[in-house]
């Protein structure tokens, strides 16, 4: 899978431009921020949009997943059409087409973006899949069964009745314990999401 930055993305004449490492660095706006205009009845601006989303990417970084893929994500799912080609985040990001493609990559591999093909065209379309946050909480419960296994060995080797151990087995209890609820928690979010879509009666 190439992010091909070349060919088929629009270009914005206010786009961020590689800094180091692939960062992007702002075009000369005020306060360093990209000159954008305002956005049409109240619509907010490109660089409005940009910078919301290197803040929800640190949001993301803060939790454990890599830069790149955090910005990625943040672009698909603040843009409208809920989906980008490598080109066009390219251009969003300030980014490379190398660094791009390594970002998609991981995130197509945990399960946050699907990859679409357009008929008749060799240029693939990046999405956010519906259900993405069901997929990052059972994620996140695959860590935490790993989590309480390798702690359940520590209350094994350690002893129950040791101080080390105790905590170790709390620690099972409570892992233990969150990987249980967690699918209730999930069915009752689908029953929530499926009541508030249903038309209401008059």
């Amino acid at each position: 899978m190439t992010a091909d930055c070349e060919n088929g993305g629009p270009r914005d004449q206010h786009v961020t431009q590689p800094g180091a490492e692939g960062e992007p660095t702002t075009g000369a706006g005020a306060e360093g921020e990209p000159t954008t205009g305002a956005g049409a009845e109240g619509e907010p601006t490109t660089g409005a949009v940009r910078r919301y989303v290197e803040r929800l990417a640190s949001v993301m970084v803060e939790a454990g997943i890599p830069r790149m893929p955090a910005r990625i994500f943040a672009a698909l799912l603040a843009s409208d059409p809920g989906m980008l080609t490598a080109a066009e985040l390219c251009d969003l990001l300030g980014a490379s087409p190398a660094a791009v493609s390594g970002g998609v990559r991981y995130l197509v591999a945990v399960g946050m973006v699907s990859t679409e093909s357009e008929p008749g065209s060799r240029r693939h379309h990046y999405r956010v899949p519906e259900g993405v946050w069901d997929e990052l909480m059972r994620l996140r419960d695959r860590i935490t069964v790993r989590w309480a296994a390798v702690l359940r060995e520590g209350m094994h080797l350690l002893g129950a009745d040791t101080p080390a151990g105790a905590r170790m087995a709390d620690s099972v209890q409570y892992f233990e314990f969150v990987s249980a609820e967690l699918p209730r928690v999930l069915a009752r979010w689908q029953e929530s999401k499926d009541g508030r879509s249903r038309p209401r009666r008059r």
